[in-house]
């Protein structure tokens, strides 16, 4: 089922790159696998998906310990505490939840401990909802440049989920503000290559506003078991 789910998913990400004259090797397809087994996971690496997310912390080092497989790019998709960086700073290949200077810090002086520089991308809270993370759209340039002065990091680009009602189009707005304040902030000469925005259900409108990164789960491993409540975590 992954497998042809996995396939699925590349077909429509090609077909929507087609129709909006873009390459479809130009955007990168993350699998969310928050509760799933490493079972799921391997399946999805097996059908070709070597980049995985994770929202926690301690899932994402017990799947990739048990896992041991070093084709995987490990990605950082949920809100990320500080105290919790060392854990993953020697091996994680992207943390798209940066969304403070504090953070920022953080991150750079244990990738600095350790000869590293890590790839991040700033959250922005597109919707302006108070339930999600990431800093507010007139903050973005601000966080940006002072995160570009840090010696361990590196801010390839920008992440956000879309808010509202569900539907794809009512993300398109969300997603837009993302493009928009990229493209303003690389007039300004802060170079930024990604957008990670889009999931199982807008992921089309994503890539027709400019998504890199898209982060799929339920369209590739099905309905997820919800666990018991422990804080805000981040669908997909």
């Amino acid at each position: 089922m992954v497998a042809e789910n996995v396939k699925n998913i590349r077909r429509r990400i090609e077909e929507t790159c087609v129709r909006t004259g873009r390459l479809a090797e130009d955007v990168t397809l993350v699998a969310v696998t928050k509760t799933f087994s490493e079972s799921r996971v391997r399946e999805a690496v097996e059908a070709g998906v070597l980049d995985i997310g994770e929202n926690f912390v301690q899932e994402l080092v017990r799947k990739r310990q048990k896992l041991g497989d070093d084709r995987i790019r490990w990605h950082f998709v949920g809100h990320l505490q500080t105290n919790k960086v060392r854990q993953i700073a020697g091996w994680i290949h992207l943390i798209h939840s940066l969304d403070s200077l504090h953070l920022g810090k953080e991150i750079s002086e244990n990738a600095g401990g350790i000869g590293k520089r890590i790839d991040v991308l700033v959250e922005v809270n597109t919707s302006g909802e108070g339930t999600k993370f990431g800093v507010r759209p007139e903050e973005t340039e601000t966080l940006v440049e002072g995160l570009s002065r840090l010696p361990s990091l590196r801010v390839q680009g920008l992440m956000t989920m879309a808010g509202g009602p569900p539907g794809p189009e009512f993300s398109r707005a969300a997603f837009r503000v993302l493009r928009e304040i990229r493209d303003n902030i690389q007039q300004h000469g802060l170079p930024l290559r990604h957008l990670s925005m889009g999931m199982t259900n807008d992921f089309e409108v994503a890539i027709e506003e400019g998504a890199t990164i898209v982060r799929i789960g339920t369209a590739i491993f099905g309905e997820r078991i919800k666990p018991a409540p422990s804080g805000m975590n981040k669908a997909t």
